[in-house]
């Protein structure tokens, strides 16, 4: 059953005709003095939906209706800072614009199915759209400080890079999601805290590879970040990506390396990682780490190195020295996942004190080494264990950091 959380919104006729082109709302008829924002040398795609404008197009579509600039501006508000996507809860605005904007298609463009709460505090929501298609999001308190929470989002609808340690690598791409069906998620993560709990930081680590959705993420990542609205630092964001090398470059060019970038590693021979990411049969080891030497970083910032141990397949000794030789030059820490068991794998985790000699071989040569505590496991809301639900097993499963 839904959970009461108002209209699910699909967009109307005349709204799909507005983002096609309309003068109202599209980004080339902002208001005088308005620019565009731009990534890079090139703008953000237009909007898929209401909830994914910005304040500037909030603006221009409230004036072309005949409404003060300003009107724009706190329906923005109410969106992005407060969490209220129904119209008629928009008590400062007029009934007529209140109207105008249920009749544009304002509101949720997902709703929670389910809550499931893990012994450890972790909740995993399960997640649907108008089209039926389901993902999950999770959010994670912090361990010595549990008013502080994580979340980590989902990118696409299944993952076309077939990582085989990873439910959702297998199961194979289903659809992109939207700018909008992104950004939702926080918005109704934010409704599952206690008063005094907030999301600090979010994750691009749930279903899906973001960079391979690098139109909608980028705009997701804009409005996450707006200072009018959730107003998340850019250095509490990461994107995590298996490797696509264009789209990492693009990534720091447009975000000027603000953004908290962490890559899948997972091995680190280039036939060994071509056998579990078929991606590094694109854009081998090489071209990999070339670009996370281009990639702009501040002084003190470092790329996180998401590393599974696979018994027997990326957990020997000469596994741990080949990485620091492979790093070598590239500021990074490095977290170790033990891997969590997946039904469509038979690979598994090495032992605990296997995992443990593996980490101090790569800190007695220098690299910054965390082991990744496991979370929500008993709720199948551990790295990688998210699964297709509904009808057919529908939905999707946690990319984790494939």
């Amino acid at each position: 059953m839904l959970c009461p959380l108002g209209r699910l919104s699909t967009p109307s006729a005349r709204l799909r005709r507005s983002q096609a082109g309309s003068a109202d709302c599209v980004q080339s008829k902002l208001l005088p003095g308005k620019e565009a924002v731009k990534l890079s040398s090139e703008p953000l795609i237009a909007p898929s939906h209401p909830i994914a404008r910005l304040p500037g197009e909030w603006e221009a579509c409230v004036v072309g209706w005949g409404e003060p600039a300003y009107r724009g501006r706190q329906i923005f508000d109410w969106i992005h800072r407060q969490g209220v996507l129904d119209p008629g809860e928009m008590t400062n605005l007029p009934k007529s614009l209140r109207q105008r904007l249920e009749d544009e298609g304002v509101g949720w463009p997902m709703q929670v199915v389910s809550v499931h709460e893990s012994s450890d505090g972790t909740k995993k929501l399960l997640v649907a759209m108008p089209d039926g298609e389901r993902v999950e999001t999770v959010l994670l308190p912090q361990i010595d400080d549990a008013h502080v929470v994580t979340q980590c989002i989902s990118s696409q609808v299944g993952c076309a890079m077939g990582c085989v340690f990873c439910a959702s690598g297998v199961a194979g791409l289903k659809r992109q999601m939207t700018d909008a069906e992104i950004v939702a998620q926080v918005l109704l993560g934010r409704r599952q805290l206690t008063p005094d709990q907030r999301i600090r930081n979010v994750v691009f680590m749930g279903m899906g590879e973001p960079l391979h959705n690098y139109e909608a993420v980028a705009r997701a990542l804009v409005l996450l970040t707006h200072p009018a609205g959730i107003d998340l630092s850019k250095r509490r964001v990461t994107v995590s990506t298996s490797g696509l090398v264009r789209q990492i470059d693009r990534l720091g060019r447009d975000f000027h390396g603000q953004v908290q970038l962490a890559i899948s590693l997972h091995a680190v021979r280039d036939a060994d990682r071509s056998r579990i990411m078929p991606v590094n049969r694109k854009h081998g080891l090489e071209e990999l780490t070339d670009a996370l030497r281009r990639y702009p970083l501040s002084k003190r910032q470092r790329i996180t190195i998401e590393y599974t141990l696979i018994e027997g397949v990326n957990d020997s000794i000469r596994d741990a020295a080949e990485m620091v030789e492979l790093l070598r030059g590239i500021p990074v820490k490095v977290n170790l996942i033990p891997m969590n068991r997946i039904s469509a794998s038979e690979l598994r985790a090495p032992s605990g004190g296997h995992v443990t000699r593996f980490q101090e071989e790569l800190t007695r040569r220098g690299l910054s080494v965390f082991i990744r505590k496991t979370r929500g496991d008993d709720v199948a809301a551990a790295c990688g264990q998210l699964a297709f639900h509904g009808e057919s097993r529908r939905s999707a499963t946690h990319r984790g950091s494939a």
